[in-house]
């Protein structure tokens, strides 16, 4: 199994994700993308969907994007910034996220977040540092 599948198994597999059910990832060299198709139980009492679903979905590709090239220890989020464009509702999302930066320990990405129309919903930026965590010690990522 390669880096980018192990990474998948691993984000797939996050108990976090017993809530986000269906939630799919696709990761490349620099680039990732996550597939969420929203329903009622992800919206606030506006009935559209809450922002801490943008905001997990855009940390989350963006993460993706930096982790890619990162083979050997756990990377983190520093910061994050994001831009609230437009409300969702029952709509399946698309959240792409790139490498912008990389050092040998920081990290920055961009992402944008799309409903299933292609209009853009929500844009984000991070900044990402290596932990102390090494991929190896993560069960779903491990190489077994």
């Amino acid at each position: 199994m390669d880096h980018f599948q192990r990474l998948k198994r691993m984000y797939e597999t996050a108990p976090l994700h017993d809530f986000y059910k269906g939630i799919e990832i696709f990761i490349q060299d620099k680039q990732s993308e996550i597939q969420l198709s929203t329903d009622s139980r992800y919206h606030h009492a506006g009935n559209a969907v809450h922002g801490s679903v943008y905001f997990k979905l855009l940390d989350d590709c963006c993460y993706f994007a930096c982790q890619s090239v990162v083979r050997d220890q756990f990377l983190v989020t520093t910061n994050f910034n994001i831009n609230l464009l437009r409300p969702i509702f029952n709509e399946k999302l698309i959240a792409k996220g790139k490498l912008d930066f990389a050092s040998a320990n920081l990290f920055t990405a961009s992402g944008e977040l799309y409903n299933e129309k292609g209009k853009l919903c929500a844009t984000g930026q991070g900044q990402f540092v290596r932990s102390k965590v090494s991929l190896e010690d993560i069960s779903t990522y491990d190489r077994n």
